[in-house]
């Protein structure tokens, strides 16, 4: 057990093979959710447990004034390709990034599911996004940051993605904090 599975935060891996890749090494996918990671649901969300410190924010009110512009420094020196996976889609390349001094990302479309997808899904526990993006990421390793992730998405990208894969639930009362960026870096530079 790593010191992150002690300290009770889930940021277990899933795949180990290649399968999907192609000759070249490309760099990982991270599937970035706004509500709850970017924008987190609680009073003083960054207050405590590694948060990214004395609760900056740009100026403006609303629920985007609880947006951390230094969580754009953290996520863009990342070693990875950086994609929307929100409901937010197009919108947060125009509402949420300029915020977070983030360029214009690719953004997860979400198509409609067929009825068999969204039983199996129910059936099995699934979020409703786990399954598009295990498709948009085409065997490339990815990483997905998002409040909704269970253990049954876990297994369910084990058994369907080739790539590696870490799935990284962050507590949508707290938002991201230094202590999920230490452990995003870690995984991306191992992979």
């Amino acid at each position: 057990m790593n010191g992150s599975e002690a300290a009770g935060e889930d940021f277990r891996e899933h795949g180990r093979g290649h399968r999907g890749m192609t000759g070249h090494q490309e760099r990982p996918l991270l599937f970035l959710d706004v509500d709850g990671p970017l924008l987190p649901f609680g009073d003083g969300a960054r207050s405590s447990g590694g948060g990214l410190g004395d609760g900056a924010r740009p100026s403006g009110g609303g629920h985007l004034a609880r947006l951390d512009p230094r969580a754009g420094l953290r996520l863009a020196a990342l070693p990875c390709h950086l994609v929307w996976a929100t409901t937010w889609e197009d919108r947060a390349n125009t509402e949420i990034a300029p915020r977070l001094g983030l360029p214009r990302l690719p953004v997860v479309n979400w198509p409609e599911p067929s009825p068999e997808d969204e039983r199996e899904d129910r059936w099995f526990g699934l979020c409703w996004k786990t399954r598009t993006l295990v498709a948009w990421a085409s065997g490339r390793p990815f990483v997905w940051i998002d409040d909704e992730i269970t253990d049954a998405d876990r297994a369910w990208v084990s058994a369907h993605h080739p790539g590696r894969a870490l799935l990284h639930h962050v507590p949508s009362a707290r938002g991201l904090t230094g202590d999920d960026f230490s452990a995003l870096d870690h995984w991306l530079r191992a992979v």
